[in-house]
């Protein structure tokens, strides 16, 4: 079969097929547009989920007549020279406006700030039609129809109107977020108006238009910096969390991306604070010098490449770790909202009155605290003494003495003053109460005494009798021999073993009797697609939360006052306790205006 050289208009469609997906597609590089030509006021209009029109308003720069002919064309552009690894612009590949319009019905009006008139364009299928005089404000308005009429097979591939309204609306938060001085507003047909006037420098307040108020609240500030690369940001505290990734946004040098070891970073840099199958809530903007960082890897320019990923990892971990553990332990608001939302008095009905004969209530002894654990941190908790042998009442009355001397205001936790249901402690602070979780609490701080102990010294590790041979590809067998260092910190050692083969002569001796050649496959596995090997120390650490959890204090255990002030102190003392292992809030704050508003005082 003879090669033939393809039409312009099928060459635009295909390369539609990389660059315009969907009509979110679409908006993203309109909008992308609008903000290098220096808009700060965006106006999106849509109908039919972007699908019948897709308009993009804009009061920036504006074009000339003779720019404007050249803009339809593809690969013409003007935010880039002959340097490919110094944009400093969100587009520059000069594929956008052609592509849109060899599948839809296209037209551009626009006007410079010392133009008489404007001039317009349109296209309709690949096909253009001359530029003639248009009356245009200043800036650029960007209008398209019918998006995919001339490749009708690609409208079976669209999602309902709904979701692709949706997404539209999940581009425009997105751009909101990473330029909080353009005013964006969001309208159309088939949605009600979504707008979010400009805040100026003031980040804070356009993650909190987008994200909801109750991000500024939970949110803790990220600044830190390595090697001339800045991360800044904010990330909510783990027990404000939600049900998906959707509000984990990342963003480099400006740019909206979506890049995976980024978002694996943020995760593995909440391990262990949040639950199984709940996701942060966070906004990072990574600013580094352009020659670092590959923006030209996918048409939608929406995944990049790192020169130095470990670098950035690392950055990324280790700012939001260390911010967590700088105010990270701060209950969630919406812990309170919740238990005001409980205390509503519409949900109160009248009970059976209480009596000593119909009670079922008979008080019991205190229990023994778990003994044997000398030798594990728990010993380090000393205020958790035996208790007398002496009968509690069914709410736990803090000594008198011991409460007067702990006057609220001197702890961020305050001062015990009872025990509801053999689980629950209950503080006064300055201004409201606290309620602690008391088993959630105490398994977190063993857990936090045994991962200092484990991070801290190199794990102890037991020697095989026989090394175990594990056959891997030569490929895998090189990435694990570069991370054996640090593989034998955690009590795993490997030697290469032929070209095709590894020896693993030793294992961590907390995990006992284990699969090594498992082990090994996994890590060489997770090295291969992430460049890290943290998978070992991911499972030491689950072990010592296993281990931590049936250590500490159990639910129905009464506890003495002072050990129960023992407890709030060393939650104050660590990091991280404000979740347990598990992710769970270990303590609710209520503060007393809240209080005073359930009673109708305020």
């Amino acid at each position: 079969m003879a090669i033939k050289q393809l039409s312009e208009t099928l060459i635009n469609q295909i390369a539609a097929g990389e660059v315009i997906e969907r009509p979110a597609s679409a908006a993203k590089e309109l909008i992308e547009n609008a903000l290098d030509a220096g808009a700060t006021r965006i106006e999106i209009a849509t109908a039919g989920g972007g699908k019948t029109l897709l308009r993009v308003t804009d009061n920036g720069a504006g074009m000339q007549p003779a720019d404007l002919e050249l803009a339809v064309r593809r690969h013409c552009t003007s935010k880039l020279d002959d340097n490919l690894f110094d944009i400093r612009t969100l587009g520059f590949r000069g594929e956008a406006l052609p592509s849109i319009g060899s599948v839809s019905r296209l037209s551009i009006t626009t006007r410079t700030a010392g133009a008489s008139e404007g001039a317009v364009i349109s296209i309709a299928g690949g096909r253009t039609d001359p530029v003639r005089p248009s009356p245009a404000n200043t800036g650029t308005v960007v209008e398209v129809r019918d998006l995919f009429f001339a490749t009708p097979a690609r409208l079976k591939f669209m999602k309902s109107e709904k979701a692709e309204a949706s997404a539209i609306s999940d581009v425009v938060r997105r751009m909101a977020i990473a330029f909080p001085k353009v005013r964006f507003v969001l309208s159309g047909s088939d949605r009600t108006t979504l707008e979010f006037p400009a805040t100026g420098d003031d980040r804070l307040a356009r993650m909190a238009q987008v994200l909801g108020k109750d991000f500024r609240d939970n949110a803790i500030e990220i600044d830190a910096e390595r090697e001339d690369i800045q991360l800044t940001g904010f990330a909510g505290v783990p027990t404000y969390n939600r049900g998906n990734s959707l509000q984990q946004y990342v963003f480099v040098n400006g740019r909206p991306v979506q890049d995976k070891q980024l978002l694996s970073a943020i995760r593995a840099a909440y391990s262990e604070t949040i639950p199984h199958g709940r996701y942060p809530v966070a906004v990072l903007s990574i600013a580094l010098d352009p020659a670092l960082v590959d923006v030209n890897v996918h048409p939608a320019k929406s995944d990049v490449r790192f020169r130095d990923p470990g670098l950035i990892r690392g950055l990324i971990i280790g700012a939001i770790r260390e911010a967590l553990a700088r105010e990270g332990d701060r209950a969630s608001t919406t812990g309170a909202s919740g238990m005001m939302q409980a205390f509503r008095a519409e949900q109160f009905r009248p009970r059976q009155p209480w009596s000593a004969e119909t009670s079922p209530y008979r008080p019991t002894h205190f229990e023994t605290i778990v003994r044997g654990l000398s030798e594990t941190p728990q010993a380090s908790f000393s205020a958790f003494s035996a208790p007398s042998a002496r009968t509690a009442s069914p709410l736990a009355e803090p000594d008198r003495t011991v409460a007067d001397a702990l006057a609220p205001q001197s702890f961020p936790l305050g001062a015990v003053r009872a025990q509801l249901h053999e689980n629950y402690i209950v503080a006064q602070t300055q201004d409201g109460l606290v309620i602690v979780d008391q088993h959630a609490a105490h398994e977190r701080l063993v857990f936090e005494t045994m991962r200092t102990a484990l991070h801290s010294k190199p794990v102890a590790a037991q020697a095989l009798l026989i090394p175990e041979i594990v056959d891997l590809s030569e490929d895998d067998c090189d990435r694990l021999m570069t991370h054996a260092e640090e593989l034998g910190r955690l009590g795993l050692g490997i030697e290469r073993f032929g070209p095709g083969a590894i020896a693993v002569r030793e294992t961590p001796a907390m995990l006992g009797e284990m699969d090594a050649a498992g082990l090994v496959r996994q890590l060489a596995d997770e090295i291969a697609e992430w460049d890290t090997a943290n998978g070992l120390a991911s499972r030491l650490e689950y072990l010592a939360a296993t281990m931590a959890c049936h250590g500490s204090v159990r639910s129905g255990r009464r506890m003495r006052t002072e050990e129960m002030n023992a407890l709030l102190r060393q939650m104050e003392a660590t990091p991280g306790s404000g979740q347990c292992n598990h992710g769970r809030p270990t303590y609710i704050e209520l503060k007393l205006s809240d209080i005073e508003r359930l009673f109708g005082r305020s």
